[in-house]
């Protein structure tokens, strides 16, 4: 299979590129095409550009996964421009190319996340779930998600990726989490009782590469462990495999202060189970936080 990957070199991106079976041949857009090399080696050809590029009949799929890190600033309104562009706007143009071929990729996936549902109470969140809370998030996927529809035809179907919190050693929120922990000073935020719904890294890879390969799948899939828990269970669990105290909590006024707007990825929670992917037949290797957590040899 031929697969042309946007993301190669994030977190998800890289992982994936070291899962794929030998015999597929993935080709990577990225902006630094020495990093990229330099990190990857040989697992991919490397593009810099995709102006070359009249339309996407050579590839059989499309993975797109790239996008502005979402929490690594303060959300002034430029960075809020920058989030939602860096995703709109290559999405589009990714879209834009498979209409302009005769042959276009048999599955389009793209990224999004579970930010798409906007602040919920703790009733359980499906895709099937009727309503959203408008906020920047849910504009954000929304969106996202509309252009990369675009897409789908008759001969292309799209798998939308509603990401939830991806738990690695190598990167992501779990990385910035812990090192308060570490130094025993980590604990729930605000009153603790909003949902975190999260998904380990293994698992997130091998969801993206069954909807690759399983004909039948299209639509939205919420990627996350079938086992939400709350911030403060979060909270306990991590001290707990890092042989850390659990006794300080951030109050929610001093999150507003640290982060702004961006605070709402913390402070409100959902409570989402993966519906979708477990009738599609996917099967989950590491359903209990306090296993996956093990798994990842934090210490």
């Amino acid at each position: 299979m031929k697969i042309l990957m946007t993301g190669g070199t994030g977190l998800i991106g890289s992982r994936l590129l070291s899962r794929l079976p030998e015999g597929h041949q993935v080709t990577v857009l990225t902006r630094n095409l020495a990093e990229a090399q330099m990190l990857l080696g040989r697992r991919a050809r490397w593009m810099s550009s995709i102006k070359s590029l009249t339309n996407l009949d050579e590839y059989d799929a499309v993975i797109n996964l790239a996008g502005e890190p979402i929490a690594d600033k303060r959300w002034s309104d430029e960075q809020k421009e920058r989030i939602c562009q860096s995703r709109w706007q290559l999405t589009q143009k990714l879209v834009d190319l498979c209409q302009a071929g005769n042959n276009p990729p048999k599955v389009f996936i793209s990224g999004s996340a579970i930010g798409y549902y906007g602040r919920q109470d703790d009733e359980f969140i499906s895709e099937y779930h009727p309503s959203c809370h408008d906020e920047f998030s849910h504009r954000l996927c929304k969106k996202w998600e509309e252009i990369a529809l675009q897409a789908q035809s008759d001969t292309t179907r799209v798998c939308l990726l509603r990401t939830g919190i991806v738990l690695s050693r190598r990167g992501g929120a779990l990385v910035k989490m812990m090192p308060p922990f570490k130094f025993g000073l980590g604990g729930p935020m605000g009153n603790g009782e909003q949902y975190m719904s999260w998904i380990h890294i293994s698992d997130m890879v091998s969801a993206i590469m069954f909807l690759l390969e399983q004909p039948d799948t299209q639509g939205a899939y919420n990627l996350v462990a079938p086992n939400p828990v709350t911030n403060k269970d979060f909270s306990q669990a991590l001290a707990q495999d890092l042989h850390r105290p659990c006794v300080f909590t951030m109050p929610a006024f001093v999150v507003k202060i640290l982060f702004g707007e961006m605070s709402d990825l913390v402070l409100y929670g959902q409570r989402v189970i993966p519906k979708r992917l477990q009738e599609a037949g996917f099967h989950f290797q590491h359903q209990h936080l306090d296993e996956a957590l093990a798994s990842l040899q934090l210490r």
